[in-house]
């Protein structure tokens, strides 16, 4: 795992293709919108390919700090699904849209989970 750029896991190519496709969404939310959902939705969404980027970094230290940024991640996955569930029911995105995307971060959230334990049983096997 220590070659592995962030940019080549499929996890952050995923995260970061919703990512853009959400931001670019959101800005079409209602103006009173922009500073409120639209901004967390923006944030939490990148926060899930900067916390993947970052944990790979730290890797070459310590598997356990990958581990704590790639739940991080997860945690913004699994956020991302209730922000989406509020984006549908307020009608700022579609249902194909809102079943899309909440898919999308249930797969992303597994993805982030199976590279996490693998990096638990790599650090096992120390």
């Amino acid at each position: 795992m220590g070659l592995l750029r962030f940019e080549d896991l499929d996890v952050f190519k995923r995260a970061y293709a919703v990512s853009l496709e959400i931001h670019r969404a959101s800005l079409r939310f209602p103006q009173v919108e922009q500073y409120g959902l639209g901004e967390q939705i923006r944030r939490s969404s990148k926060s899930i390919c900067a916390n993947i980027a970052e944990g790979m970094a730290k890797a070459k230290g310590s598997q356990a700090e990958l581990r704590r940024y790639l739940q991080m991640a997860l945690g913004s996955a699994d956020e991302m699904r209730v922000w989406l569930r509020y984006c549908v029911d307020l009608s700022y995105i579609d249902q194909d849209n809102w079943h899309r995307w909440h898919d999308e971060y249930e797969q992303i959230a597994k993805m982030l989970q199976g590279l996490s334990a693998r990096t638990r049983a790599r650090s096992s096997d120390i």
